[in-house]
């Protein structure tokens, strides 16, 4: 995890578990520590997005538009679209692989130091020779984890999404993604066929009221 602008590596982190949970806690870590960001950019595979979800959501990154942070993913299959990240995971490549042999404890003090001297010692040309720790400043944004508790306009219907990623909507159960379980969405009357569907202050979709199906931005 890294901040695009100063280059400073936030986060090298080796986790016994790859699942979401797993990942969403090291955010929580980092988001406590540095801040919350304003966006975070990422490429087009698990955890950060899927391809079999509405907007490609995964719970991760629903979480991270919960809590207020945006996403921007690159385009698939153009990673040099983050060119700066991608040489930094070449950079880990080249000095430290093959050449770690121990337990994972052993490896992420290995990955520990390394971030450590990138951060601090080494400067780089498009930071005017400046290190990355000289230049990075915390985000002023203050993380506050509170996904259950929404606050939609008056007008619009509060609707809790189950963890099949169902809604009920006038005695039908509504399919809306299993991104969204456990959250709460908001409903506003497009006519009197459709309801504009909202997750905090996105706009993701609609319901046509004849079918009781839900079309994505992307679907429609």
């Amino acid at each position: 995890v890294r901040d695009e602008f100063s280059k400073y590596i936030l986060s090298i982190k080796i986790l016994e578990n790859g699942d979401i949970t797993s990942v969403k806690r090291e955010f929580e870590r980092l988001f406590t520590k540095y801040g919350l960001p304003k966006v975070i950019k990422s490429d087009n595979g698990p955890p950060f997005a899927s391809a079999r979800s509405i907007l490609g959501l995964t719970r991760l990154s629903a979480w991270w538009m919960s809590i207020g942070i945006l996403l921007d993913r690159i385009t698939p299959g153009s990673p040099q679209e983050n060119g700066a990240h991608e040489r930094m995971h070449l950079d880990i490549k080249k000095e430290l692989e093959g050449k770690i042999n121990g337990s994972l404890k052993l490896h992420q003090n290995v990955f520990d130091v390394w971030k450590d001297e990138f951060n601090k010692e080494r400067p780089h040309e498009s930071l005017g020779m400046k290190t990355p720790s000289s230049v990075y400043v915390k985000s002023e944004r203050v993380f506050i984890n509170d996904p259950e508790y929404v606050v939609y306009p008056y007008e619009m219907l509060r609707r809790q999404v189950n963890s099949r990623g169902y809604i009920d909507l006038k005695g039908r159960r509504v399919f809306i993604s299993n991104a969204f379980a456990a959250y709460t969405i908001g409903l506003k009357i497009k006519s009197n066929s459709f309801y504009e569907v909202w997750f905090y202050n996105h706009y993701v979709g609609e319901i046509d009221l004849q079918t009781y199906l839900f079309k994505s931005i992307l679907d429609k």
